[in-house]
């Protein structure tokens, strides 16, 4: 079998799905299963293998962008590469392309809440999700809840909706085992959108900080909010002095070193397809908060100190019990070693591999 992969996620600095195909692709590297078959990854410009090994996969490349790239440039790449199925993993696929199609959709809180996106990019993102949906012989996605919603919000068959969840990345070094900095840190990592409450998550550490003097927010993600928030003001406003400090991206190698150094890890979010973040500091022995919807119960179970609404007193006071309470930081590190058990990246790899090879069979009975 010869796999065409949408690789753009890739390029330039990958959060979300970016991660995601790299996990995949890390994994395939070392399947036996995988071995006799080939990956070519497709793009408008060359992949920076740096972060994820590659070796089984060759490239494509053809210049372009955005939509107009895959609805027109990567179907010739698709169909030159003599590929028996495409993967597309980042929520929508080239509609007329004839080849079949595994399509990844994570979430769709484009449609769920459309009040979180601008009017065009709502609109595009619900109309080619959909369509590239009903177009794909399989949909992925990465929980039970996101099956519901994906059925439920664009209408597709459950029945060609598979589960497969994600793994979780290994932090170097001892996992579950921090190696804590003073003043302690709070870290939160994750794009920043509107339905994850930073503005909220602010205001109850800033609370918490003028009454605890040696307390730090590190916030790290790109500003995505939809209206957009200042938050750089917001935090000028709470006067701290440069305790909270915000950064889009951080390298790999930094970005393990905040991993175990902080104390705690917050992630406030109204609405995910799973949150792989906080399991990633589950991974190097950091208790989380997190808000208590459907989807962080179904992922996180009892590994986490759940917040009841994004209100900043409700917060600030869980902030402050898993910075203090040692009983309940034990708690939920003990039980993150059974939850993190659930999640492997060559798991992950195999099912999705056995997908695509069910897949592409359809073209044989075509």
């Amino acid at each position: 079998m010869r796999v065409a992969i949408d690789a753009r996620e890739l390029l330039g600095q990958p959060t979300g799905v970016g991660r995601y195909l790299a996990g995949i692709l890390d994994a395939w590297e070392t399947l036996p299963e995988t071995a006799a078959h080939d990956f070519v990854l497709c793009a408008p410009e060359q992949v920076d293998t740096a972060m994820v090994r590659t070796g089984r996969a060759s490239t494509a490349i053809a210049a372009g962008r955005g939509t107009w790239w895959e609805q027109t440039v990567l179907p010739g790449l698709v169909r030159r590469a003599g590929a028996d199925v495409l993967f597309a993993p980042g929520y929508t696929a080239p509609l007329l392309l004839p080849t079949p199609i595994v399509l990844a959709i994570h979430d769709v809180s484009f449609a769920a809440h459309p009040e979180w996106f601008s009017a065009r990019e709502g609109l595009r993102r619900r109309t080619f999700t959909r369509l590239s949906a009903r177009r794909a012989a399989r949909v992925l996605t990465i929980s039970e809840f996101s099956k519901r919603e994906i059925t439920n919000r664009l209408g597709v068959d459950p029945a060609t909706i598979d589960v497969v969840y994600p793994g979780v990345a290994e932090v170097a070094g001892d996992t579950l085992r921090s190696v804590h900095t003073s003043p302690p840190t709070i870290l939160y990592v994750g794009s920043l959108f509107t339905r994850r409450r930073i503005p909220e998550l602010i205001a109850g550490f800033a609370a918490l900080a003028r009454r605890s003097g040696d307390i730090r927010l590190e916030i790290v993600g790109d500003n995505r909010t939809t209206p957009r928030v200042d938050f750089e003001e917001l935090v000028a406003g709470a006067a701290l002095g440069g305790r909270i400090r915000l950064r889009s991206f951080v390298p790999e190698s930094e970005l393990t070193a905040l991993y175990r150094s902080a104390r705690a890890f917050v992630f406030l979010s109204d609405y995910e397809g799973f949150g792989l973040t906080p399991l990633e500091a589950l991974a190097a022995g950091i208790p989380i908060v997190v808000l208590d919807t459907p989807v962080a119960r179904e992922v996180y179970a009892d590994a986490a100190l759940y917040v009841s609404r994004p209100d900043h007193v409700l917060i600030e006071q869980a902030l402050e019990r898993i910075l203090t309470d040692e009983h309940e930081r034990a708690r939920i590190i003990t039980a993150g070693r059974t939850v993190l058990a659930r999640y492997s990246w060559r798991t992950c790899a195999a099912q999705v591999f056995d997908v695509l090879l069910s897949a592409s069979k359809c073209r044989d009975s075509r």
